[in-house]
């Protein structure tokens, strides 16, 4: 299986040359920076229920896990209809010939079990090609509520087994909920597993609300409200629903929010005079900061993960381009230099790409580049995309796109950042400005 793997797996730098390294007691890792990638063929038999109570869960939280896999395009599942062996008990040896016979080159096995209201989950994934264990065992342990987060958990644990990468799938979004006609539209927040179950809402439709922000913790959510009239920012408690303004003083609009990665410190943009700046706020003092001063309109910024430097969009220029500086203010560098307009960057967090939205000749797109500029790559393009948010793991990008036409709608969607694997992600109205969480402690 290490000859398929060293094919498949998406390594350190997916933009960068294309290069390989073999580890000296580890699996062939491979980097690659684009093309077709033939999925890797696993199973996934139903879980063993091992006490009476688990027989509900067993078999849905198998499907989850496989529909979380077989989601990143990367695997393909041999499906139950061709299985030979049926796998009956946890401890159980596997037969490695019955799973080779039908191609099955990973195979995740585990067994449930229900105490109350406390549910276990055991697993194992096996290399079937090499007949032996990827790892250890592991297991998982929450409410019977949770069953969903115990499935997002395995998949994460065998998907990095297999790709070397950290999963993102015991995740959240929180986006804007959108209801009604184009020329009405209702918008409320809401926040979702990353696959769009668990769907609850943060706040009613009474007022328009706009691009909401996770904090690096993932348990607070910034966004800009007009409740009062005019854009302010609030911060909500996610586990309370409880809010709080961040007032930039009487008559000021004051958007565009987002955490430092610190989660004591807000960046935002602020209008006042006409003239629209770069702020941030102490959160606990509501201490302001001004970051830039000039007669240019700068707005979206976003934070490196190391929070050294803000990325934030400009028409200083003459037109919205990208540029880079200082945390505190300062000089700012511009990284975009391709033709079109660019906008809503966003910062990786891997700390190694920024994600964007670029117009050009008519239409959107979703791209992404180093963070000196080089190496731009678009990887969607559309009547309108927008809006970009990274998975936890910095490889899978969720974004907003909007048909055209009076009945068109706005949607949710991710791609890699190959430009592969583009699928919408079911929300149960139209879905706008997602913010992607972190992984879920």
């Amino acid at each position: 299986m290490k000859n398929f793997l060293a094919a498949l797996l998406i390594g350190a730098s997916a933009l960068g040359n294309a290069g390989a390294a073999a580890a000296q007691d580890g699996p062939l890792r491979i980097e690659i920076d684009q093309g077709v990638i033939e999925p890797l063929p696993y199973a996934v038999p139903d879980f063993v229920p091992e006490t009476a109570a688990a027989s509900e869960y067993a078999s849905q939280i198998a499907r989850v896990i496989a529909s979380d896999l077989s989601g990143t395009g990367l695997f393909r599942e041999v499906p139950a209809s061709a299985h030979i062996s049926k796998v009956t008990g946890f401890d159980n040896p596997v037969k490695y010939a019955d799973w080779k016979a039908v191609n099955a080159q990973a195979l995740i096995t585990g067994g449930v079990s229900v105490n109350g209201n406390r549910l276990t989950v055991r697993f194992r994934g096996y290399d079937v090609f090499a007949e032996n264990e990827l790892g250890s065992g592991l297991q998982f342990t929450g409410t019977t509520e949770g069953w969903r987060r115990m499935a997002h958990k395995v998949s994460d644990a065998i998907y990095s087994r297999i790709t070397g990468e950290s999963g993102y799938f015991d995740s959240r979004v929180v986006y804007v909920s959108e209801s009604g006609p184009k020329n009405d539209r209702r918008k409320r927040l809401a926040i979702m597993d990353y696959d769009g179950a668990n769907v609850q809402y943060l706040t009613n439709s009474a007022s328009l609300v706009l691009a909401p922000r996770f904090s690096p913790t993932g348990d607070r959510v910034l966004y800009t409200s007009y409740e009062s009239g005019f854009p302010q920012i609030h911060v909500l408690d996610v586990g309370k629903v409880q809010r709080q303004i961040l007032s930039s003083g009487d008559g000021i609009m004051s958007f565009a929010p987002r955490f430092a990665p610190d989660g004591r410190t807000v960046v935002y943009s602020q209008t006042q005079g006409g003239n629209t700046d770069l702020f941030s706020m102490d959160i606990a003092t509501g201490a302001k900061t001004r970051l830039t001063s000039a007669p240019s309109i700068e707005t979206a910024p976003s934070f490196s993960p190391d929070g050294s430097q803000i990325v934030f969009e400009s028409d200083r220029s003459g037109s919205q381009q990208l540029y880079v500086m200082p945390a505190g203010g300062g000089e700012a560098r511009r990284i975009s230099f391709g033709k079109g307009r660019y906008g809503t960057p966003v910062w990786s967090p891997r700390g190694d790409m920024v994600a964007f939205t670029k117009q050009n000749k008519g239409r959107f797109h979703i791209g992404v580049m180093r963070t000196d500029g080089s190496e731009e790559r678009l990887l969607t393009a559309s009547f309108l995309d927008e809006g970009p948010t990274w998975a936890p793991n910095g490889r899978v990008i969720m974004f907003t796109r909007e048909s055209q036409g009076s009945t068109g709608r706005a949607l949710l969607y991710s791609v890699d950042i190959t430009g592969r694997n583009l699928k919408p992600v079911k929300t149960p109205d139209g879905a706008s400005d997602p913010a992607w969480s972190p992984l879920q402690q």
